[in-house]
């Protein structure tokens, strides 16, 4: 009875009455939502923050990243700058030695600047965001590392000794990296913004791993393929990768 009340005095009042009831209602449910209290259901799609998607491809299949592979990033750039994708080279990303060449599926890191009070909240025995990040890393991987600056350090020889273990295809940063003779001794490609002997801990901490990430002014997810080379290093949207060298090949015919 008492719905059916509630309902037929909402229906007898003025279109603007009945505006004014639902707006009050919608601001209610919004600030309980913002306590952190219960929202029901009907209401708690419209109601709490939407994050876009982080992961839309489980990676490019390597038979693709290996056709990839065989392109430059020149031909890379151009075929995604006519899909609408203009924005697609991480800038300042620079081999560590020349010669240098990757192709793989991104895994993601991000950097924020130092705080002690982040650090004091980090939860006991869990493992950095960065670790996490390189257990996921193999041969058709390739690690990016969104920095907070272009001269900070992102890492070095003892950090970057598990990449190598891991087989890595590749490393691309917007920071710089330190210890360069032991990082190239190690074999797999480096494209970093410079080098640096400074170290990183007492300016910046990795934060989040596997998220989409700003790097060098492009947006990388998590998926993207990677392909760098002495011309730089180029992010590709996973889902099109099998387009981006179909057009390619019909570009160089």
């Amino acid at each position: 009875r008492r719905e059916s009340t509630a309902s037929s005095t909402l229906h007898s009042r003025s279109p603007s009455a009945q505006h004014h009831l639902a707006k009050s209602t919608m601001f209610r449910l919004a600030t309980t939502t913002a306590r952190g209290l219960a929202v029901p259901k009907a209401f708690a799609p419209s109601m709490v923050a939407r994050t876009m998607g982080t992961h839309p491809d489980a990676g490019v299949a390597p038979e693709l990243l290996e056709k990839l592979g065989e392109m430059s990033t020149q031909a890379l750039v151009d075929a995604l700058w006519v899909m609408g994708y203009p924005q697609c080279q991480i800038e300042g990303a620079r081999p560590l030695a020349p010669g240098m060449k990757c192709v793989g599926n991104a895994v993601t890191v991000r950097f924020l600047p130092f705080r002690q009070d982040l650090m004091a909240d980090k939860p006991a025995g869990e493992a950095s965001p960065e670790y996490v990040a390189f257990e996921k890393c193999g041969p058709n991987e390739v690690l990016v590392m969104a920095s907070t600056g272009p001269w900070e350090s992102v890492g070095g020889d003892i950090k970057f000794l598990r990449l190598m273990q891991r087989n890595i295809a590749g490393l691309v940063t917007d920071g710089s990296v330190r210890d360069t003779d032991e990082l190239i001794g190690y074999g797999f490609p480096v494209f970093s913004f410079s080098t640096t002997a400074k170290q990183g801990p007492a300016v910046m901490v990795p934060w989040e791993e596997g998220g989409v990430i700003e790097c060098g002014g492009v947006t990388v997810r998590p998926g993207d393929a990677i392909l760098a080379d002495q011309d730089g290093a180029v992010v590709c949207p996973g889902s099109l990768v099998e387009e981006v060298i179909k057009s390619a090949h019909e570009r160089e015919e």
